[in-house]
């Protein structure tokens, strides 16, 4: 059965970014007879923020979504976080540091998707644990696995090259997990089968299936697509001040219609769906 799910942050409103990607994996769970579940990944520290989680809900009925079950909370699963980075500590696969986002852009030579690749300063030296981050020893991890592939639904099939992440962070000095643990074992845990989400976050995928690999967790199949952006070509973010589902809703507008006009590639003034953001490997 095909289970899709739709995991906002509750660090800001959501806007029709949001609702674009919600009504995809929405759709495309109730166009194949499966299920629709809605995450909450509230592990962000202060950037969460509790009042966001009723709009949220209030935001989605409003465009007509509904879904299976009780909503999940990420920060119900703080211990299965915490065991997967004990087993990767115990496989000789993460290593604590303590450097600063500063020291790592003065020292890089080479640039990853998420800006300036770690150099491995504490690689191979002591590091006092104690607010420490904890990084993935990425060439160890793919020696660990071998060779990996991964299903795009839109790209097809790729194979895995986390290294272009180099070591990446796991387990954050301010939050329990990063991103890409704790959303691997989330979609594990919720047996989620396709995982939507925008193309942005495609190069993430090669970080994602290398953890399931090593953490023996099921392969779903992934389809990024592609995101809403403004006339200039950039994405719509709540760090940009994108305008509001909440305020559209309060101010009366049909949520039902906005969400057909999304579904049918009509969207307000200066704003359109972006390019295609991945390519076949």
């Amino acid at each position: 059965m095909l289970r899709s799910r739709f995991a906002p942050s509750p660090n800001g409103p959501l806007h029709l970014g949001h609702a674009y990607a919600a009504i995809v994996a929405h759709d495309l769970a109730r166009d194949h007879g499966g299920e629709f579940l809605l995450r909450i990944e509230d592990i962000d520290g202060e950037r969460s923020r509790p009042e966001y989680i009723a709009e949220f809900l209030a935001d989605l009925a409003w465009i007509g979504l509904c879904w299976d079950g009780p909503v999940i909370y990420q920060s119900a699963r703080l211990a299965a976080y915490a065991a997967a980075a004990e087993r990767l500590i115990a496989m000789g696969l993460l290593y604590p540091c303590r450097c600063t986002r500063a020291e790592i852009a003065a020292a890089a030579t080479a640039v990853g998707p998420d800006g300036p690749l770690y150099p491995g300063t504490c690689r191979a030296r002591a590091v006092d644990l104690a607010g420490a981050a904890w990084r993935l020893d990425c060439a160890k991890a793919l020696a660990f696995t071998g060779p990996l592939e991964w299903t795009d639904k839109l790209a097809g099939v790729q194979h895995a090259t986390p290294e272009i992440f180099g070591d990446v962070v796991l387990v954050r000095k301010d939050a329990p997990a990063s991103y890409h643990l704790a959303a691997t074992l989330d979609d594990a845990a919720d047996g989620v089968t396709l995982v939507t989400r925008g193309a942005d976050l495609f190069a993430a995928t090669h970080i994602h299936r290398l953890l399931q690999a090593l953490l023996d967790l099921p392969v779903p199949v992934w389809r990024h697509h592609r995101l809403l952006v403004t006339a200039d070509g950039t994405k719509l973010a709540k760090r940009r001040n994108a305008p509001a589902l909440a305020e559209r809703r309060r101010a009366g507008e049909d949520g039902i219609a906005l969400a057909m006009a999304l579904r049918a590639g009509r969207f307000p003034a200066g704003i359109s769906l972006g390019p295609v953001l991945h390519t076949l490997t």
